[in-house]
């Protein structure tokens, strides 16, 4: 016999097993009570493995943030005017580098959170964040602006309610 031949004797005889057995594993799903019943009880303990995961990612996110905020309090902050806002440009471009890479959100979200304590008008730069900083990485910023009592923002990301203050509010 010919070399080619047999690659293709063995090549259909090797299909002709696939396609049988997914004949066999479609029969069985159908038919077998206990083998669907199987099938389910996996299922349903991959998605309670897949939450439990998704439950220690979170907590384990928490703790970094919580620890994140102790570490950026305990460096301190700059206090003369013309340091503050050099290290709020360093601190916002570098997190607008880390929120474009998407590989650190926890690291983008504590640039963004330095640069809020510097800043003046901490709300303002809020509704700011609300619209150019992906979702994600403001929920995190949210998470460290609440571990943070010493910074008082208002409502984190409602907006500020300052309009009926300066008379451009409706009375």
């Amino acid at each position: 016999m010919k070399t080619s031949t047999i690659v293709s004797i063995s090549v259909g005889t090797a299909v002709t097993g696939l396609i049988a057995y997914a004949a066999y594993f479609d029969y069985k799903r159908r038919n077998d009570p206990e083998f669907r019943k199987a099938l389910k009880r996996e299922s349903r303990r991959q998605a309670r493995i897949a939450k439990e995961e998704a439950e220690i990612q979170g907590k384990r996110q928490r703790e970094e943030v919580k620890l994140a905020v102790q570490e950026a309090i305990e460096e301190g902050f700059p206090t003369d005017v013309e340091e503050k806002e050099a290290f709020f440009m360093q601190q916002i471009a570098q997190g607008e580098a880390l929120a474009g890479d998407g590989s650190d959100p926890v690291g983008a979200a504590l640039c963004f959170y330095k640069g809020l304590k510097v800043y003046p008008e901490p709300s303002s730069l809020i509704r700011i964040y609300d619209n150019t900083v992906p979702k994600e990485i403001l929920e995190i910023l949210a998470v460290m602006v609440a571990q943070d009592k010493s910074l008082k923002v208002g409502d984190f990301g409602a907006g500020s309610d300052r309009g009926s203050e300066s008379g451009h509010g409706v009375e």
